[in-house]
């Protein structure tokens, strides 16, 4: 447990010991939880100025294949466990991601990712991607992630070889909470699929979904988790509950809870990109008071099967904040 130096307060003591290169303990990140916001919200902003500068990683994606999803995730409109009006459609072919490739680049988004549904893809399915990456590689001036599932390390080669440099696998919540979310993959399923991914040289973007029912102590779990992992792009989604999901009742959360949120990550997570990612479309003014309280990334454009928001808007509230495109590793 932390020892508060005198005529500092918990906040201010915290801060401190990570502008100094140490890291907090799960009671002190506990703590900070249920400290006053502002005072927080600030100390994080510090933190992430500190550690990362005006640097913003923003990037867009695209849905490359919808629905159809053999796994029961209660958060997700895809699952074909439940009935929804999600839309469900094959691989998308090149020219289509290409094409979207080079309108994200053109209005000066550095990272482009392709999405698919499903618990992985088949070799054939691999191999229609990796000839999409390499068109986009050919033709378009971006950077490329790929979130595609519980691949083998075999598989995520054949993505590098490709072009991608990046890899999003979400952990979704704590490994203690995980059960209650999804029961037709593990945890270490997931934990496997990032050590695949990283034994084939690419990076690594992992984070999880808030609202899903998890305490307090699930979120700050999860981000330690990140962080013995040495997860340095970690997306923060809030759980927009969609109709006929077992989820579509959990109470929405609002800006002031996402701002909680992230700015505790940053106090843990002190040099990623925090990245405000799905259910951004359900807060105040999209969330802009949370890349004042420690978040530095966003998925801009639309959410899979949600709307999501114009690159411009984005690009327009990023430098009215001061901040500066970036890409992030």
């Amino acid at each position: 447990m932390t020892t508060i130096r005198p005529n500092m307060n918990l906040v201010e003591n915290l801060k401190e010991k990570v502008l100094f290169g140490k890291i907090i303990n799960r009671d002190e990140a506990l703590l900070l939880y249920n400290s006053d916001l502002e005072s927080l919200c600030s100390a994080a902003d510090e933190i992430r100025e500190h550690f990362c500068k005006n640097g913003f990683d923003i990037c867009t994606i695209i849905n490359g294949k919808s629905g159809h999803c053999s796994e029961n995730c209660k958060f997700c409109s895809q699952s074909a466990h439940y009935h929804t009006t999600s839309d469900t459609y094959a691989l998308v072919d090149t020219d289509e991601i290409v094409r979207q490739a080079k309108y994200n680049a053109d209005r000066g988004v550095l990272r482009f990712s392709i999405v698919t549904s499903g618990r992985c893809l088949s070799d054939t399915e691999i191999d229609q991607v990796c000839q999409s990456i390499r068109s986009i590689k050919a033709n378009v001036d971006i950077d490329i992630c790929a979130s595609m599932g519980l691949l083998t390390k075999e598989q995520f080669c054949k993505l590098k070889e490709a072009g991608v440099t990046r890899i999003h696998n979400n952990l979704e919540t704590s490994a203690r909470y995980f059960p209650s979310v999804c029961t037709t993959h593990t945890y270490a399923d997931k934990l496997q699929a990032i050590k695949n991914a990283r034994e084939a040289g690419l990076n690594i973007c992992s984070g999880g979904i808030m609202g899903l029912g998890e305490t307090p102590e699930d979120r700050i779990d999860l981000a330690l988790q990140l962080r013995d992992l040495g997860i340095k792009s970690v997306p923060v989604n809030m759980l927009n509950p969609i109709p006929g999901t077992p989820f579509e009742h959990n109470k929405k959360l609002d800006i002031n809870d996402m701002r909680r949120i992230v700015a505790v990550y940053r106090f843990i997570l002190p040099d990623a990109s925090i990245r405000l990612a799905g259910g951004r479309g359900l807060l105040e003014e999209h969330g802009r008071k949370c890349f004042t309280s420690g978040a530095n990334a966003v998925i801009s454009g639309d959410m899979l099967t949600t709307s999501g928001y114009t690159i411009e808007s984005d690009m327009n509230m990023i430098h009215e904040l001061g901040y500066k495109e970036e890409l992030w590793n």
